[in-house]
Parts: C-alpha cells; structure tokens; sequence
C-alpha cells in the first residue's frame, strides 16, 4: 500500500462554527490561518492519521469587538494559548463516510471527540493536482474545555449558548 500525504487548500476550505445568541439566534464564526495534514494508505481515509491546528487570533464572526472578546480569557486566551489543536484518533468507515475520533485541544484542556465526515470523493482540478473533499460535522460544549464566560438575560437564559455546532468544509490538495 502507498502512504498518501495530503495539504489542506486554505483557499477552498472553511473552518465554521455556530453558537446560540441571546438562545434563539446563531451567531457563525471561522478560523481564517489554519494548517493540516493528512496521511491515508492509498486513497482510502479509512485508519487515516490527521493533524489540524487554528490560529486562535484569526478567528472572525464579522464583528470585531466580539473577536477582541473571544480571543481574551473569557473565552479562547489566545495570551496563552494561541493555538486550537486537533489531533485524530481513529477514521473508520460509516456507509459511504467517516467518522473521525480524536482529541480536540482549547485553552490547555484536551477532549475526545467524535465527528461526522462527509467524503465528497475526489477530483483533478484543471492544473492536474488531486482533491479530496470533506464536510466534517459535530457539537461541543464549549464549556468541557473552560469556555465558561456568560451574561445573564433579563428575560431569563443567558447570551451565549454552550453548545457550538462545527461546520468544517476542507478541500485536499495531494502532496
């Protein structure tokens, strides 16, 4: 079996997320500087090995007094922990899919997760380079790895929903 190493495209990736506002709205958020790679046996993502880190002050929800506050110790600390990791456990076959287990490291506190991924197959792009795609899904709660800051509301709840749902689109490139 050949040992395949893929790149993460950052051009044709997002690394998304969406958490509850004021309990009945979603707020959606990205990593803009992030890094991967990936090493499958042959084309199969099966047993794959993967290895993913977002730049903690790259994050961005389009408002940047919410970006400061995110990046502080209230919630990420990117002071001290600059970094967000992700680093796989186990990829085993689920139908046509994936799920992909591993430990996902915020703030110092690591955690095993377990996450949904959608293989789209494969694909040449007009320069003759091989693609892999994946939408990778799941939920968190922010507050297994110290994300504990909230507000309460007047009205009853609270401003910040503890469940973080992922969105990850990621584009392969073969190295």
């Amino acid at each position: 079996m050949a040992t395949i190493k893929w790149a993460i495209d950052p051009t044709h990736s997002e690394i998304g997320f969406k958490v509850k506002h004021m309990m009945f709205t979603n707020v959606s958020g990205k990593f803009d500087t992030y890094e991967a790679s990936v090493t499958t046996e042959d084309d199969n993502f099966e047993n794959a090995t993967i290895e993913f880190s977002a730049d903690i002050n790259s994050i961005s929800t389009n408002n940047a007094d919410r970006d400061d506050h995110l990046k502080s110790g209230d919630f990420f600390d990117a002071e001290n922990h600059p970094k967000l990791t992700f680093k796989s456990t186990s990829v085993t076959k689920d139908g046509d899919d994936y799920k992909l287990t591993g430990d996902l490291s915020i703030r110092g506190v690591s955690k095993p997760v377990t996450l949904a991924t959608e293989f789209s197959g494969f694909m040449k792009d007009p320069w003759g380079n091989t693609k892999a795609g994946l939408n990778i899904s799941g939920k968190i709660n922010r507050k297994d790895w110290g994300l504990n800051w909230n507000s309460a509301l007047e009205t009853g709840g609270v401003l910040v929903g503890e469940e973080v749902r992922l969105n990850i689109e990621v584009q392969l490139i073969q190295e």
